[in-house]
Protein backbone atom coordinates (compact mmCIF):
# COMPACT_ATOMS: atom_id res chain seq x y z
CA UNK A 1 0.00 0.00 0.00
CA UNK A 2 1.45 3.36 -1.07
CA UNK A 3 1.32 6.31 1.28
CA UNK A 4 -0.13 9.48 -0.22
CA UNK A 5 2.66 11.64 -1.64
CA UNK A 6 5.18 8.79 -1.80
CA UNK A 7 6.41 7.55 -5.18
CA UNK A 8 4.50 4.59 -6.62
CA UNK A 9 6.43 1.34 -6.88
CA UNK A 10 7.56 0.41 -10.37
CA UNK A 11 5.35 -2.43 -11.57
CA UNK A 12 7.31 -5.49 -12.63
CA UNK A 13 10.74 -3.93 -12.00
CA UNK A 14 13.05 -5.89 -9.75
CA UNK A 15 16.31 -4.57 -8.48
CA UNK A 16 19.10 -7.13 -8.07
CA UNK A 17 20.01 -5.50 -4.78
CA UNK A 18 18.42 -2.81 -2.66
CA UNK A 19 19.06 0.75 -3.85
CA UNK A 20 21.46 2.31 -1.32
CA UNK A 21 20.26 5.36 0.54
CA UNK A 22 22.23 8.53 -0.14
CA UNK A 23 24.07 9.55 3.01
CA UNK A 24 24.12 13.32 3.54
CA UNK A 25 27.61 14.77 3.68
CA UNK A 26 28.81 18.13 4.85
CA UNK A 27 30.23 20.30 2.12
CA UNK A 28 33.46 21.92 3.24
CA UNK A 29 34.61 23.18 -0.13
CA UNK A 30 32.45 26.35 -0.25
CA UNK A 31 32.38 26.26 -4.05
CA UNK A 32 29.36 28.57 -3.95
CA UNK A 33 31.53 31.46 -2.75
CA UNK A 34 33.67 33.43 -5.14
CA UNK A 35 36.83 34.00 -3.18
CA UNK A 36 39.05 36.72 -4.59
CA UNK A 37 42.12 36.50 -2.34
CA UNK A 38 43.31 40.08 -3.05
CA UNK A 39 42.62 42.51 -0.20
CA UNK A 40 44.15 45.46 1.56
CA UNK A 41 45.68 45.11 5.01
CA UNK A 42 42.73 47.00 6.50
CA UNK A 43 40.23 44.56 4.92
CA UNK A 44 42.30 41.62 6.20
CA UNK A 45 42.25 43.13 9.71
CA UNK A 46 38.48 43.72 9.47
CA UNK A 47 37.83 40.09 8.46
CA UNK A 48 40.22 38.82 11.14
CA UNK A 49 38.40 40.85 13.82
CA UNK A 50 35.05 39.50 12.59
CA UNK A 51 36.42 35.94 12.76
CA UNK A 52 37.63 36.44 16.34
CA UNK A 53 34.26 37.92 17.35
CA UNK A 54 32.42 34.95 15.82
CA UNK A 55 34.70 32.46 17.60
CA UNK A 56 34.93 34.12 21.02
CA UNK A 57 31.51 35.72 21.43
CA UNK A 58 28.84 34.55 19.01
CA UNK A 59 29.70 30.85 18.91
CA UNK A 60 30.05 30.59 22.69
CA UNK A 61 26.70 32.32 23.21
CA UNK A 62 25.00 29.97 20.73
CA UNK A 63 26.64 26.89 22.29
CA UNK A 64 25.18 27.89 25.67
CA UNK A 65 21.78 28.46 24.02
CA UNK A 66 21.88 24.99 22.41
CA UNK A 67 22.82 23.41 25.75
CA UNK A 68 19.99 25.22 27.52
CA UNK A 69 17.42 24.07 24.95
CA UNK A 70 18.84 20.53 24.97
CA UNK A 71 17.86 20.22 28.63
CA UNK A 72 14.21 20.40 27.53
CA UNK A 73 14.22 16.77 26.41
CA UNK A 74 13.04 15.34 23.09
CA UNK A 75 15.14 16.91 20.34
CA UNK A 76 12.75 16.03 17.50
CA UNK A 77 9.91 18.01 19.10
CA UNK A 78 12.08 20.82 20.47
CA UNK A 79 11.76 23.66 17.94
CA UNK A 80 13.86 26.08 19.99
CA UNK A 81 16.68 23.52 20.07
CA UNK A 82 16.47 22.96 16.30
CA UNK A 83 16.57 26.71 15.63
CA UNK A 84 19.54 27.21 17.96
CA UNK A 85 21.40 24.31 16.30
CA UNK A 86 20.70 25.87 12.89
CA UNK A 87 22.11 29.21 14.04
CA UNK A 88 25.19 27.47 15.45
CA UNK A 89 25.72 25.61 12.16
CA UNK A 90 25.49 28.93 10.30
CA UNK A 91 28.09 30.53 12.57
CA UNK A 92 30.40 27.51 12.21
CA UNK A 93 30.09 27.74 8.42
CA UNK A 94 30.88 31.47 8.53
CA UNK A 95 33.94 30.77 10.72
CA UNK A 96 35.15 28.10 8.28
CA UNK A 97 34.61 30.42 5.30
CA UNK A 98 36.53 33.29 6.95
CA UNK A 99 39.39 31.02 8.03
CA UNK A 100 39.79 29.71 4.48
CA UNK A 101 39.49 33.19 2.97
CA UNK A 102 42.12 34.64 5.32
CA UNK A 103 44.42 31.65 4.81
CA UNK A 104 44.45 32.35 1.04
CA UNK A 105 44.63 36.15 1.36
CA UNK A 106 47.03 38.12 -0.82
CA UNK A 107 47.71 41.53 0.71
CA UNK A 108 47.71 44.34 -1.85
CA UNK A 109 50.79 46.54 -1.74
CA UNK A 110 51.49 49.78 -3.58
CA UNK A 111 53.42 49.47 -6.82
CA UNK A 112 55.39 52.50 -8.02
CA UNK A 113 56.28 51.09 -11.43
CA UNK A 114 54.06 53.55 -13.30
CA UNK A 115 51.97 50.63 -14.55
CA UNK A 116 48.44 49.98 -13.35
CA UNK A 117 48.26 47.12 -10.88
CA UNK A 118 45.94 46.02 -8.09
CA UNK A 119 46.10 48.81 -5.51
CA UNK A 120 46.64 51.59 -8.08
CA UNK A 121 44.59 54.76 -8.22
CA UNK A 122 43.99 55.71 -11.84
CA UNK A 123 42.66 58.89 -13.40
CA UNK A 124 41.13 58.36 -16.84
CA UNK A 125 39.36 60.52 -19.37
CA UNK A 126 36.16 59.05 -20.74
CA UNK A 127 33.69 60.94 -22.96
CA UNK A 128 35.48 64.22 -22.18
CA UNK A 129 35.20 63.79 -18.39
CA UNK A 130 37.87 62.79 -15.90
CA UNK A 131 37.16 59.92 -13.54
CA UNK A 132 39.37 58.46 -10.81
CA UNK A 133 39.22 54.79 -9.86
CA UNK A 134 41.03 52.74 -7.24
CA UNK A 135 41.51 49.14 -8.34
CA UNK A 136 41.25 46.60 -5.49
CA UNK A 137 40.04 43.06 -4.86
CA UNK A 138 36.41 42.01 -5.32
CA UNK A 139 35.65 42.04 -1.58
CA UNK A 140 36.33 45.78 -1.36
CA UNK A 141 34.31 47.10 -4.30
CA UNK A 142 32.46 50.33 -3.47
CA UNK A 143 31.21 52.17 -6.52
CA UNK A 144 30.14 55.18 -4.42
CA UNK A 145 33.85 55.61 -3.55
CA UNK A 146 35.00 54.75 -7.13
CA UNK A 147 36.63 51.53 -5.91
CA UNK A 148 36.42 48.88 -8.64
CA UNK A 149 37.56 45.28 -8.84
CA UNK A 150 40.59 44.17 -10.79
CA UNK A 151 38.31 41.55 -12.36
CA UNK A 152 35.66 44.06 -13.52
CA UNK A 153 35.65 44.91 -17.25
CA UNK A 154 37.21 48.35 -16.62
CA UNK A 155 39.69 47.10 -14.01
CA UNK A 156 40.80 44.13 -16.14
CA UNK A 157 41.27 46.34 -19.22
CA UNK A 158 43.36 48.90 -17.31
CA UNK A 159 45.74 46.42 -15.63
CA UNK A 160 49.29 46.63 -16.96
CA UNK A 161 48.74 49.91 -18.81
CA UNK A 162 50.47 53.23 -18.10
CA UNK A 163 49.77 56.96 -18.36
CA UNK A 164 49.14 58.12 -21.93
CA UNK A 165 47.76 54.77 -23.08
CA UNK A 166 44.13 54.14 -24.00
CA UNK A 167 41.87 51.10 -23.68
CA UNK A 168 38.61 50.33 -25.44
CA UNK A 169 35.84 48.77 -23.40
CA UNK A 170 32.62 47.41 -24.88
CA UNK A 171 29.67 48.74 -22.85
CA UNK A 172 26.04 48.26 -23.91
CA UNK A 173 27.11 47.27 -27.44
CA UNK A 174 29.18 50.40 -27.95
CA UNK A 175 32.88 51.05 -27.65
CA UNK A 176 34.02 53.41 -24.90
CA UNK A 177 37.59 54.74 -24.94
CA UNK A 178 39.33 55.26 -21.61
CA UNK A 179 42.48 57.40 -21.90
CA UNK A 180 44.78 57.00 -18.90
CA UNK A 181 45.82 60.39 -17.51
CA UNK A 182 47.60 59.45 -14.27
CA UNK A 183 48.62 56.35 -12.31
CA UNK A 184 49.30 56.54 -8.55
Amino acid sequence: MAVQGSPKPLAGVRFPHPVPMRIPTRRNDFKGYAQDPHMTQSKFNELHDKLERLKKVTRLRLMKEVATHAENGDFSENAAYQIAKGKLRGVNDAIHYLEEHLKKAIIISKNNSGRIDIGSTVTVEVNGKEKTFTILGSSEVDLSQNIISHSSPIGAALLGKGAGESVIILANDRKVIYKIIEVK
